[in-house]
This record gives C-alpha cells, sequence and structure tokens, in this order.
C-alpha cells in the first residue's frame, strides 16, 4: 500500500509572528509544518495528495480569507479538517464554517496546549480517512485486474448466487464458474466469500447485470 504524502499541519496566516509562534509549538510536539502568510499561497503551493490539516485564519487583508478558501477546498473535492483561528469572530460566522464541514473554530488568544488537542485530533480524524479511502482505491485497483467474465462472477457471487445459478445465468458449465471464481478470489486477495461480500460492499459495486 502507498503511504502517500506526509501528514502535516497547514498553518495559514497573515500574521508573520503568529505563524512563526506556532510553527515553533507544532515543530516541538513533533509534528511536520508548512507556513503560508496567504490563502492564495497554500493555494499555489500545495503539494498534490495533501495530508494532514490546516490551520487558518478567518480574515486576511489582501486577500481570500479562511472561509473563502474552505469554500474553494469545497468546490475542488480537498477535504482535510480545517482549524479556524480568530480575533474577529461571532457566533454566526462560527456556525457557518462549522456547517461548512470545519473541525473546528478557536479565538485567539488560543492556549497553546489547546490547539495542540485540537491540532492532533484533526490528524487523527484525517488518518482515519485517507487510510478509508486508500483501502477502498485498493479494491477498485484490485477489481480493475478482474476480466469481464471474472467481474460477472463476482457480482454473482456476492449478490448470494450457487455456482449452478450464475452458469445457468451467464451460459456456461459450473467447471467454467468454479475457475472464475477461484480467480476472483485470488485476484480480489479475500480469504473468505464472507471478506469478498465485504468489499463488495466498501467498494459499492452493483452485485448484478
Amino acid at each position: 500500500m502507498t503511504l502517500g504524502p506526509t501528514p502535516a499541519v497547514h498553518l495559514i496566516d497573515d500574521d508573520d509572528s503568529l505563524r512563526t509562534a506556532l510553527g515553533r509549538l507544532f515543530t516541538a510536539a513533533g509534528l511536520k509544518v508548512h507556513s503560508y502568510a496567504s490563502a492564495t499561497e497554500f493555494l499555489l503551493k500545495r503539494e498534490p495528495g495533501i495530508r494532514g490539516c490546516l490551520v487558518v485564519d478567518v480574515r486576511m487583508p489582501g486577500g481570500p480569507g479562511g472561509l473563502e478558501l474552505q469554500e474553494a477546498l469545497v468546490r475542488q473535492g480537498t477535504d482535510l479538517p480545517l482549524i479556524f483561528i480568530t480575533g474577529h469572530g461571532n457566533i454566526p460566522m462560527s456556525v457557518e464554517a462549522i456547517k461548512a464541514g470545519a473541525f473546528d473554530f478557536l479565538t485567539k488568544p488560543v492556549k497553546g496546549e489547546e490547539l495542540l488537542g485540537k491540532v492532533r485530533a484533526a490528524l487523527e480524524r484525517e488518518e482515519r480517512q485517507w487510510a478509508a479511502t486508500r483501502q477502498r482505491r485498493d479494491l477498485f485497483e484490485r477489481f480493475e485486474k478482474l476480466t469481464p467474465s471474472e467481474g460477472k462472477v463476482f457480482r454473482r457471487v456476492v449478490a448470494g448466487l450457487l455456482n449452478k445459478q450464475i452458469a445457468d445465468e451467464l451460459g456456461c458449465s459450473e467447471r467454467t464458474v468454479k475457475a472464475h471464481r477461484s480467480q476472483v478470489m485470488s485476484k480480489m486477495e479475500a480469504a473468505s466469500l464472507a471478506e469478498l461480500v465485504r468489499m463488495a460492499g466498501e467498494m459499492r459495486e452493483p452485485t448484478a447485470e
């Protein structure tokens, strides 16, 4: 399984001194940190397959703020936990951010331990989401190795059909079905029928044609 980019805290704030202070806080806690002076800089410099979480100032003069960045990421399908920090927060703004999927909304001055706790929780959630996505992608990669005939058998096996029923539907012999079924188990790396059914559920593939 590909490990992918290393998860990091992506710190986005126009305040140089705050970026430096928070960067040191995260680094001292053993976290990898990338700092950006604006949302635009982040969007331009971010790497493909970016991982981790974002700590973002809500308002940044001279460019898009945190909420605008959140909207852009949602449109692009980037699903990273966002932690907003602001000195100008209000309840409607925080509600808007949370409804749009923000992980948390903190008001300055933020206590270091509190922020670290939120960041660690956000990174843990991202790790779980990434692992689930990677596992599903791996399943599709295995599925793509099946021949068209094996794919038809796969769908009917996980739907609960017996070999004889599958043979009747596909107009072939049970021996052929058994051979395809063996290849399906091998290529999908499934140790049992129950595991194959679980894989099908995770893939949400149709169970019949």
